[in-house]
Protein backbone atom coordinates (compact mmCIF):
# COMPACT_ATOMS: atom_id res chain seq x y z
CA UNK A 1 0.00 0.00 0.00
CA UNK A 2 0.95 3.62 -0.44
CA UNK A 3 -0.18 7.07 0.79
CA UNK A 4 1.51 10.42 -0.64
CA UNK A 5 -0.49 12.97 1.53
CA UNK A 6 -1.20 11.56 5.14
CA UNK A 7 -1.66 13.89 8.79
CA UNK A 8 -0.63 10.58 10.24
CA UNK A 9 0.61 12.67 13.47
CA UNK A 10 -2.28 13.56 14.21
CA UNK A 11 -4.82 10.03 14.12
CA UNK A 12 -6.29 9.02 17.58
CA UNK A 13 -3.72 6.70 18.39
CA UNK A 14 -1.01 7.94 16.21
CA UNK A 15 1.51 5.33 17.53
CA UNK A 16 -0.50 2.15 16.71
CA UNK A 17 -1.69 3.94 13.28
CA UNK A 18 2.19 4.35 12.66
CA UNK A 19 3.18 0.83 13.46
CA UNK A 20 0.26 -0.37 11.04
CA UNK A 21 1.36 2.09 8.53
CA UNK A 22 4.77 0.28 8.33
CA UNK A 23 3.42 -2.98 8.80
CA UNK A 24 1.50 -2.39 5.47
CA UNK A 25 2.63 0.50 3.26
CA UNK A 26 5.81 0.38 1.42
CA UNK A 27 5.32 3.93 1.16
CA UNK A 28 3.39 7.03 3.33
CA UNK A 29 4.46 10.71 3.35
CA UNK A 30 3.47 11.86 6.58
CA UNK A 31 3.09 15.80 5.83
CA UNK A 32 2.62 18.18 9.17
CA UNK A 33 1.00 21.29 9.46
CA UNK A 34 3.81 23.18 11.61
CA UNK A 35 7.35 23.51 11.54
CA UNK A 36 7.23 22.52 15.70
CA UNK A 37 4.74 19.68 14.56
CA UNK A 38 7.83 18.44 12.06
CA UNK A 39 9.84 18.65 15.04
CA UNK A 40 7.57 16.50 17.56
CA UNK A 41 6.20 13.80 14.99
CA UNK A 42 9.74 13.20 14.30
CA UNK A 43 11.02 12.90 17.80
CA UNK A 44 8.11 10.88 18.93
CA UNK A 45 7.33 8.68 16.14
CA UNK A 46 11.05 8.22 15.02
CA UNK A 47 12.28 7.55 11.53
CA UNK A 48 11.63 4.81 9.24
CA UNK A 49 12.59 4.68 5.24
CA UNK A 50 9.24 3.76 4.34
CA UNK A 51 7.47 7.23 6.03
CA UNK A 52 8.47 10.23 4.80
CA UNK A 53 8.08 13.16 7.84
CA UNK A 54 7.99 16.44 6.00
CA UNK A 55 7.79 19.57 7.92
CA UNK A 56 5.04 22.16 6.69
CA UNK A 57 2.96 25.16 7.23
CA UNK A 58 -0.71 24.26 6.62
CA UNK A 59 -2.14 27.87 5.06
CA UNK A 60 -5.23 27.16 7.64
CA UNK A 61 -2.98 27.98 10.75
CA UNK A 62 -0.79 30.67 9.11
CA UNK A 63 -2.65 33.17 11.62
CA UNK A 64 -1.39 31.70 14.58
CA UNK A 65 1.63 30.27 13.26
CA UNK A 66 3.52 32.53 11.24
CA UNK A 67 6.06 33.29 13.75
CA UNK A 68 7.58 30.03 12.65
CA UNK A 69 8.36 30.90 9.44
CA UNK A 70 11.99 31.35 9.82
CA UNK A 71 12.01 27.63 11.60
CA UNK A 72 9.94 26.39 8.17
CA UNK A 73 12.97 27.61 5.75
CA UNK A 74 15.06 26.60 8.24
CA UNK A 75 14.35 22.71 7.85
CA UNK A 76 13.78 22.77 4.25
CA UNK A 77 17.58 22.74 4.16
CA UNK A 78 17.77 19.58 5.51
CA UNK A 79 14.21 17.56 3.94
CA UNK A 80 13.70 16.03 0.57
CA UNK A 81 10.15 17.21 0.82
CA UNK A 82 7.81 19.59 2.24
CA UNK A 83 4.23 19.64 3.11
CA UNK A 84 1.95 20.58 3.61
CA UNK A 85 2.18 24.37 2.57
CA UNK A 86 -0.14 25.97 0.20
CA UNK A 87 -2.71 28.70 -0.03
CA UNK A 88 -6.39 28.37 0.93
CA UNK A 89 -8.67 31.14 -0.79
CA UNK A 90 -11.40 30.20 1.12
CA UNK A 91 -13.44 33.06 2.61
CA UNK A 92 -12.95 31.11 6.08
CA UNK A 93 -9.25 32.04 5.58
CA UNK A 94 -9.21 35.54 3.36
CA UNK A 95 -8.06 37.67 6.79
CA UNK A 96 -4.88 35.61 6.47
CA UNK A 97 -4.44 35.51 2.73
CA UNK A 98 -1.79 37.71 2.94
CA UNK A 99 0.21 35.80 5.42
CA UNK A 100 -0.49 32.72 3.74
CA UNK A 101 1.12 34.28 0.17
CA UNK A 102 4.47 35.42 2.28
CA UNK A 103 4.87 32.00 3.82
CA UNK A 104 4.33 30.05 0.43
CA UNK A 105 6.49 32.41 -1.49
CA UNK A 106 9.00 31.88 1.70
CA UNK A 107 8.80 28.25 1.23
CA UNK A 108 8.73 27.81 -2.75
CA UNK A 109 12.24 30.15 -2.92
CA UNK A 110 13.56 28.29 -0.30
CA UNK A 111 12.99 25.07 -2.26
CA UNK A 112 14.57 26.90 -5.30
CA UNK A 113 17.27 28.21 -3.61
CA UNK A 114 17.87 24.59 -2.32
CA UNK A 115 18.13 23.02 -5.52
CA UNK A 116 14.27 21.71 -5.59
CA UNK A 117 12.02 19.71 -3.53
CA UNK A 118 8.96 17.52 -3.60
CA UNK A 119 6.22 19.70 -2.69
CA UNK A 120 2.81 18.87 -0.94
CA UNK A 121 0.77 21.59 -1.70
CA UNK A 122 -2.99 23.00 -0.63
CA UNK A 123 -4.76 24.87 -3.54
CA UNK A 124 -7.99 25.12 -2.43
CA UNK A 125 -9.91 28.35 -4.05
CA UNK A 126 -6.13 29.63 -4.69
CA UNK A 127 -5.02 27.86 -8.09
CA UNK A 128 -3.46 30.63 -10.08
CA UNK A 129 -1.98 32.51 -7.16
CA UNK A 130 -0.28 28.69 -6.59
CA UNK A 131 0.43 28.01 -9.85
CA UNK A 132 2.24 31.74 -10.04
CA UNK A 133 4.41 31.66 -7.48
CA UNK A 134 5.70 28.04 -8.49
CA UNK A 135 6.17 30.01 -12.01
CA UNK A 136 8.09 32.81 -9.88
CA UNK A 137 10.91 30.05 -8.44
CA UNK A 138 11.06 27.67 -11.32
CA UNK A 139 13.40 25.20 -9.84
CA UNK A 140 11.46 24.65 -6.74
CA UNK A 141 11.25 20.83 -7.66
CA UNK A 142 8.33 18.57 -8.04
CA UNK A 143 4.88 20.17 -7.21
CA UNK A 144 2.34 18.24 -6.00
CA UNK A 145 -1.35 19.60 -6.10
CA UNK A 146 -2.97 17.67 -3.41
CA UNK A 147 -7.15 16.62 -3.44
CA UNK A 148 -6.80 19.59 -6.11
CA UNK A 149 -10.20 21.13 -6.76
CA UNK A 150 -9.63 23.85 -9.49
CA UNK A 151 -11.42 24.02 -12.94
CA UNK A 152 -10.70 22.45 -15.88
CA UNK A 153 -8.76 25.46 -17.33
CA UNK A 154 -6.73 25.66 -14.40
CA UNK A 155 -6.06 21.84 -14.72
CA UNK A 156 -4.52 22.58 -17.66
CA UNK A 157 -2.34 25.27 -16.88
CA UNK A 158 -1.02 23.05 -13.55
CA UNK A 159 -0.29 20.02 -16.30
CA UNK A 160 1.59 22.53 -17.99
CA UNK A 161 3.68 23.79 -15.15
CA UNK A 162 4.60 19.89 -14.85
CA UNK A 163 2.19 19.80 -11.59
CA UNK A 164 1.42 15.88 -10.12
CA UNK A 165 -1.84 15.43 -8.16
CA UNK A 166 -2.40 13.20 -4.77
CA UNK A 167 -5.79 12.14 -4.74
CA UNK A 168 -7.42 10.11 -2.28
CA UNK A 169 -11.29 8.27 -1.65
CA UNK A 170 -13.13 11.59 -0.30
CA UNK A 171 -12.27 13.02 -3.56
CA UNK A 172 -14.58 11.36 -5.23
CA UNK A 173 -17.85 11.83 -3.14
CA UNK A 174 -19.40 14.60 -5.59
CA UNK A 175 -20.34 14.46 -8.96
CA UNK A 176 -17.55 17.58 -9.89
CA UNK A 177 -15.21 15.45 -8.03
CA UNK A 178 -15.57 12.54 -9.97
CA UNK A 179 -15.65 14.37 -13.21
CA UNK A 180 -12.37 16.12 -12.51
CA UNK A 181 -10.55 13.12 -11.79
CA UNK A 182 -11.49 11.65 -15.28
CA UNK A 183 -9.21 14.35 -16.51
CA UNK A 184 -6.24 14.29 -14.53
CA UNK A 185 -3.17 12.97 -16.40
CA UNK A 186 -3.26 9.27 -15.84
CA UNK A 187 0.81 9.21 -15.18
CA UNK A 188 0.68 11.64 -12.93
CA UNK A 189 -1.62 10.93 -10.41
CA UNK A 190 -0.72 9.53 -6.43
CA UNK A 191 -2.83 8.05 -3.94
CA UNK A 192 -3.20 9.61 -0.96
CA UNK A 193 -5.45 9.07 2.56
CA UNK A 194 -5.52 13.05 3.67
CA UNK A 195 -6.50 11.11 6.74
CA UNK A 196 -7.45 11.85 9.68
CA UNK A 197 -9.11 14.95 8.25
CA UNK A 198 -10.66 12.83 5.26
CA UNK A 199 -13.74 10.71 5.65
CA UNK A 200 -15.56 7.86 4.01
CA UNK A 201 -18.58 6.12 4.98
CA UNK A 202 -18.09 7.99 8.76
CA UNK A 203 -14.76 7.15 9.09
CA UNK A 204 -11.34 8.55 8.46
CA UNK A 205 -9.81 7.51 5.64
CA UNK A 206 -6.78 5.46 7.06
CA UNK A 207 -2.93 5.29 4.97
CA UNK A 208 -3.23 1.45 3.92
CA UNK A 209 -6.85 2.00 1.59
CA UNK A 210 -4.79 2.60 -1.25
CA UNK A 211 -7.13 -0.48 -2.98
CA UNK A 212 -10.22 2.29 -2.08
CA UNK A 213 -8.65 5.11 -4.43
CA UNK A 214 -7.72 2.22 -7.29
CA UNK A 215 -11.33 1.18 -7.15
CA UNK A 216 -12.55 4.48 -7.43
CA UNK A 217 -9.91 5.64 -10.10
CA UNK A 218 -10.93 2.54 -11.80
CA UNK A 219 -14.53 3.46 -12.24
CA UNK A 220 -14.16 6.81 -13.60
CA UNK A 221 -11.26 6.04 -16.18
CA UNK A 222 -13.16 3.12 -16.92
CA UNK A 223 -10.07 1.07 -16.58
CA UNK A 224 -9.59 -2.79 -15.24
CA UNK A 225 -8.44 -2.65 -11.20
CA UNK A 226 -5.26 -4.49 -11.76
CA UNK A 227 -4.17 -1.72 -14.76
CA UNK A 228 -5.01 1.61 -12.71
CA UNK A 229 -2.98 -0.43 -9.63
CA UNK A 230 -0.39 -0.68 -11.82
CA UNK A 231 -0.49 2.60 -12.99
CA UNK A 232 -0.25 4.05 -10.12
CA UNK A 233 2.74 1.85 -8.43
CA UNK A 234 4.84 2.79 -11.68
CA UNK A 235 3.99 6.61 -11.08
CA UNK A 236 4.95 6.50 -7.68
CA UNK A 237 8.16 4.66 -8.30
CA UNK A 238 8.96 7.57 -10.92
CA UNK A 239 7.92 9.91 -8.43
CA UNK A 240 10.28 8.81 -5.25
CA UNK A 241 13.08 8.78 -8.50
CA UNK A 242 12.63 11.83 -9.05
CA UNK A 243 13.36 13.13 -5.42
CA UNK A 244 16.15 10.75 -5.04
CA UNK A 245 13.97 8.47 -2.80
CA UNK A 246 15.77 5.84 -4.64
CA UNK A 247 15.86 3.18 -1.62
CA UNK A 248 12.50 2.97 -1.96
CA UNK A 249 12.42 1.62 -5.32
CA UNK A 250 12.81 -1.65 -4.52
CA UNK A 251 10.24 -1.66 -1.73
CA UNK A 252 8.08 -0.29 -4.54
CA UNK A 253 8.45 -3.15 -7.07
Amino acid sequence: MIDFHCHLDLYPKAKEVYAESLRRNAFTWLVTTSPKAFRATSSVLGRHETVLISPGLHPEIVSERFEELDLLTAQIDDAIAVGEIGLDGSKRYAASYLKQKQVFSAAVKRCHDMGGRALSIHSRQAVPDVLELLRLFPDHGVPVLHWFTGTASELKTAIGQGCWFSIGPAAFISSAGKALARKLPRDRVLPESDGPFAQLDGRSVMPWDFDITVALLSDVWSLPFEEVRAQLLSNARMFVNKIGYTKLIKKLI
